[in-house]
């Protein structure tokens, strides 16, 4: 499926169409430069998920979490500081990704070879004309 963002005025509507296509799955890998939009998008997904806390990137924490619209734990992973995979195990990675809850991960290339096999994987591509693309399976 392909999202294509104009503006950042559609990022709500694109993360409308984000969520309405989640189906059952639940772990969620955000592929994209420095820049792309992956935390902006990150954000307007778990508004659309209807969390009420605070969104910010858990770069320095590497996991956040938040509390959905239904009382559900969502997780939004930020790997960009992870040195060795051993960090990701140590925060309990594994606990986080069989829990069924949705967890939304950025920078999945640093842990590649441990991310669960069924994980969606999204691209986010900014366009010459400076529009986001987001395609995923």
């Amino acid at each position: 499926m392909e999202i294509k963002i104009n503006s950042l005025s559609e990022i709500s509507s694109a993360a409308k169409q984000f969520v309405a296509a989640m189906g059952d799955n639940t772990i969620f890998a955000f592929y994209g430069h420095m820049g792309a939009g992956k935390t902006t998008f990150i954000k307007a997904i778990c508004e659309e998920l209807g969390v009420r806390d605070v969104i910010t990137s858990p770069t320095f924490a590497i996991v956040n979490e938040y509390t959905d619209g239904q009382g559900e734990p969502v997780y939004h992973f930020d790997f960009y500081r992870i040195k060795k995979q051993e960090e990701v195990y140590d925060i309990g990675f594994e606990d986080y990704v069989e829990s069924g809850s949705v967890c939304l991960m950025e920078w999945p290339e640093l842990i590649e070879d441990i991310l669960p096999a069924d994980t969606v994987k999204v691209s986010i591509t900014e366009q010459p004309d400076g529009t986001r693309l987001v395609e995923f399976l």
